[in-house]
């Protein structure tokens, strides 16, 4: 099995999927359980895969245990989502050597409620990688939305005898480092042809963590037209680190950071500013860095997170 291309499945691409959900998915439908995790899982009827893993880890038997934990839930569309994209079957997820670290991330300890994402900004999980919550403007008939990295979460605080459960609309996948992310998502060549070429690749790779401003290949094409040069000219031009240097901050700024930041120091010892006009509890794409849109934020890695900007970040002329 090619357990790479289940981890790689477009982190940053994924931003952009849909899904829908019965009815039988809202949260009025499930009532506080004494049972345990796995057995109000096992009710519900909507985790039968999410089940099937568990069991096959054998992860079912310490989500019996008297915890508390939190759970992060994939429903089955989440999972069959999972299989269309990845092109992976039911039976290779089961059998990869990769599913303990996958379950695992979806794991807290502890009771996380969804009324305590408004304090609380991440958490590490039992795969000790860090998973982000956000929360939403209002949709229609069902208050604020909530979100754990890119999943929606369609039924929140499910009580059960040792935990919560949050039923959420995709598979969280553990990330890769910075470089690894970026050249899975398939926008980013351009960035990734000068990360090489400056020879700033390897640091990216390195443990962090990182907080990086991604411009897209359509960005960089724009920056070319406008300077009148070409791709080549530019990956050569001695200044090209700084430039790059510019659009990394050292330590995780999450995009709830940047409505409560007015500015960072980069890695090139300038500044870049922040600005936006939503509450900062509140993601409504409105994030600018130097007057540059932050096009889809959060996108975590292993060393740090990436925000996808649609414009490249120049230094001022000193």
């Amino acid at each position: 099995m090619n357990t790479r291309k289940l981890l790689t499945a477009s982190t940053l691409t994924a931003l952009v999927l849909a899904s829908t959900f019965p009815a039988a998915l809202e949260a009025r439908h499930f009532k506080p359980s004494r049972g345990t995790i796995v057995e109000t899982a096992v009710a519900a009827g909507n985790f039968t895969t999410l089940v099937a893993a568990l069991q096959a880890t054998g992860l079912d038997e310490a989500l019996s245990g008297e915890g508390p934990f939190t759970v992060f839930a994939p429903t089955d569309e989440a999972f069959s989502n999972l299989f269309a994209a990845t092109g992976l079957t039911p039976e290779e997820l089961l059998a990869s050597p990769d599913l303990p670290v996958i379950l695992t991330y979806h794991v807290v300890a502890g009771k996380l409620y969804t009324h305590n994402f408004f304090m609380k900004k991440n958490a590490e999980t039992l795969a000790g990688e860090t998973v982000v919550f956000s929360i939403g403007t209002p949709a229609p008939r069902r208050g604020l939305t909530y979100s754990v990295n890119d999943a929606t979460i369609v039924a929140p605080n499910i009580r059960t005898s040792n935990g919560i459960i949050h039923a959420i609309d995709k598979v969280l996948l553990p990330p890769k480092d910075i470089v690894e992310t970026a050249e899975a998502a398939g926008s980013f060549s351009v960035l990734i042809a000068a990360l090489k070429a400056a020879g700033l690749e390897e640091a990216l790779k390195g443990e962090g963590p990182f907080t990086v401003f991604a411009p897209t290949d359509a960005a960089f094409g724009a920056l070319l037209a406008t300077l009148g040069v070409t791709a080549e000219e530019l990956l050569a031009d001695p200044e090209l680190a700084s430039i790059l240097l510019y659009h990394v901050v050292g330590g995780e700024l999450y995009e709830r950071d940047l409505r409560c930041t007015r500015s960072a120091e980069t890695l090139q010892g300038g500044t870049v500013r922040f600005s936006s006009r939503g509450p900062w509890f509140m993601p409504r794409k409105d994030v600018y860095v130097n007057g540059v849109r932050v096009v889809a934020s959060n996108v975590l890695a292993s060393n740090g997170v990436i925000h996808v900007i649609d414009a490249v970040l120049l230094p001022p002329e000193e």
